[in-house]
């Protein structure tokens, strides 16, 4: 066991070495675009206590922006009023058993959907979408409640000063090592099962505020699914480390992701990282056009003085009196032919190239009820031809991980049916705004089509399957399976042809 946690520890360190080139990066972009998140980043900026991170901050542009983006990540991908996701009939089933078994996958989705309500699902993800837009990573821890609570779920977002990650070779992210500091109260109530020395009880009982490193590490497992080990030790002293808890887990309980990656690289990179230059510039411009306006409104003034005048003791600053001879002009400035201000002018530039890179130009609010319903289609084809990239990405490394999760706890609890969410027999089905997008499209095309069948009359109307329709656009719409007559069936008539008139 010795051996393992020195094994561990040493690959812990490298990941340490390789993030530590990007917490200078990520510092810069919490300082200029999320503030009060700053302390998240490293451990030399953790403890932060309430005090003020925008002191320096003079441009709210993309403070407000990044906001946006994450409010409009959680209601596009993960909305906390909707359902946002599903099961199906896998491809292997046949139409038969797909209809036999969809009331059951309705109802366990209903269940897992009301463990994720009952939970604080919503409040973490968002802080997670905060990190996402900001550093273009974020990890969210997910575990299971205890026994008796309204939901079998609770989430955590992990601040990334916490984590270090390694990639497989497959481009995963499939080891998290999280660190922390637990005194002895924290390990009696996260590690009831741990059993401290005599050494350390009486160093816990000498000083209240002595801790230790904690560090969780989750890797993948030679037979599948992934190893869980917790242990704590002193820094310096790795001799005398304490095992808290090892055990296994089908899924990783750390769910990282990324907003986009460079090939080589394994932490993400941010649409924040990429506006950063317009970002500094404009708080730079704004800083200089609120000290010109002080300047300005206060003015610098001039006094006769008794003939000595010492420059050191010049300051110009707002309010200044600055003395001069007396008859002499003093100190005068050198007046232009003419005024031309162009900081207004820069500053909406840089403001509109922010919004234009953090999507708030594209995901900004409209004034849906003066839109006709072609123009709200081609809105939501652009929001997902801007965000389709990055929802590949998201779907795979975040939303797809968390359903399974999910899903195989509450397996285990027995609050859902035991069968295998493999993709052939049951897969999952993604029912967020963003994921509809497409089946938006392909309904507008089918009704098209009945359209123009309608022109032709009753005889091209006929080649219309009225019951198969029906079925695919209540699928294609997510409509529950209780409100579909399977039963039902027909030939097109007189009704359909006025309908299609309308």
């Amino acid at each position: 066991m010795e051996a393992k946690i020195t094994k561990l520890l040493e690959r812990y360190h490298k990941a340490l070495d390789y993030k530590s080139g990007w917490e200078e990066h990520w510092n810069e972009c919490y300082e200029y675009c999320l503030p009060q998140r700053q302390g998240s980043v490293c451990e030399n900026s953790f403890q932060t206590k309430g005090e003020k991170n925008n002191v320096n901050l003079y441009d709210g542009t993309a403070c407000d922006a990044v906001e946006q983006l994450a409010s409009s990540l959680l209601a596009e991908l993960t909305p906390p009023w909707a359902k946002w996701f599903g099961l199906k009939a896998g491809p292997e089933l046949s139409s038969l058993e797909a209809e036999q078994v969809t009331p059951t996958l309705e109802k366990t989705s209903e269940v897992m959907l009301q463990n994720f309500e009952h939970s604080n699902f919503a409040v973490e993800i968002h802080q997670c979408y905060l990190d996402l837009v900001t550093a273009g990573s974020a990890c969210l821890l997910f575990e299971e409640a205890a026994i008796g609570e309204a939901t079998a779920f609770r989430f955590y977002a992990v601040p990334l000063r916490e984590i270090a990650i390694e990639e497989s070779y497959n481009g995963r992210i499939d080891t998290t090592f999280r660190a922390s500091m637990v005194g002895q109260k924290d390990i009696e109530a996260r590690y009831p099962q741990a059993t401290l020395s005599v050494e350390l009880v009486a160093k816990f009982a000498e000083n209240s505020d002595y801790k230790l490193n904690l560090l969780e590490v989750v890797t993948p497992h030679q037979l599948g699914g992934y190893e869980y080990i917790a242990f704590a030790y002193e820094e310096g002293n790795t001799q005398d480390t304490l095992i808290l808890k090892e055990g296994k887990f089908s899924t990783s309980p750390f769910i990282n992701f990324r907003w986009m990656k460079a090939p080589g690289e394994i932490y993400g990179r941010s649409p924040v990282m990429k506006a950063l230059p317009d970002i500094k510039t404009a708080n730079k411009v704004v800083e200089l056009i609120l000290k010109n306006a002080s300047i300005s409104i206060t003015g610098i003034w001039q006094a006769d003085d008794d003939g000595i005048l010492n420059p050191a003791n010049i300051k110009l600053v707002p309010g200044a009196i600055i003395p001069k001879a007396v008859g002499s002009k003093g100190l005068t400035p050198l007046e232009a032919p003419g005024r031309f201000d162009v900081s207004q002018l820069v500053l909406d530039d840089l403001r509109n190239r922010i919004n234009h890179a953090l999507l708030a130009d594209k995901l900004s609010q409209v004034n849906a009820p003066n839109m006709t319903a072609t123009e709200v289609l081609q809105r939501a084809a652009e929001m997902s031809r801007i965000l389709g990239a990055t929802f590949g990405r998201l779907q795979s490394e975040l939303l797809t991980p968390l359903l399974k999760r999910a899903f195989y706890i509450l397996r285990r609890r027995g609050d859902i049916l035991n069968f295998d969410l493999d993709g052939k027999i049951v897969d999952l089905q993604y029912k967020s705004p963003l994921a509809l997008v497409q089946a938006k499209k392909d309904i507008t095309s089918v009704v098209d089509w009945v359209s123009m069948l309608a022109q032709f009359g009753m005889p091209a109307l006929n080649m219309v399957n009225i019951a198969e329709t029906a079925k695919w656009l209540a699928k294609t719409l997510n409509v529950p399976a209780n409100l579909v007559n399977e039963s039902s069936g027909g030939v097109v008539d007189e009704n359909l042809q006025q309908f299609t008139n309308q």
